[in-house]
């Protein structure tokens, strides 16, 4: 019997772990086998590059708001704002792929707005 995950949970709280700043609760929702996927130059990166390159963004995350989410088999995809430190908006459209219930991949797609937190315009 196919156990079902709740994909919406799991992206928040990854999410959650960039608003707190926790690399804990956002390393708690990704598979071992993890890539990331940007137009920042990132094309499948490994867990520990995403970690390097990624994470410190948290620093310039004060909310996550949900805009739209739907699920399309191991998918989900998201039209995610996020609200800056500095008060900017990057809003941007992430397609999640999940196995066993982890996050196995991310696929950004930047937006109108900063394009990612901590981007200099």
């Amino acid at each position: 019997m196919k156990q079902h995950i709740d994909k919406r949970k799991v992206v928040k709280a990854y999410y959650s772990g960039f608003e707190k700043h926790n690399w804990n609760l956002v390393v708690s929702q990704l598979a071992k086998s993890f890539t990331f996927t940007s137009p920042n130059n990132d094309d499948h990166i490994s867990f520990e590059k995403f970690k390097e390159r990624c994470w410190p963004t948290n620093s310039f995350i004060k909310k996550v708001n949900y805009i739209k989410m739907t699920e399309s088999s191991n998918d989900l995809i998201l039209l995610v704002e996020i609200i800056t430190t500095d008060k900017k908006v990057v809003r941007n459209i992430d397609v999640f792929s999940f196995s066993r219930g982890k996050i196995k991949s991310v696929e950004v797609f930047f937006g109108l707005g900063a394009g990612y937190p901590g981007k200099k315009n």
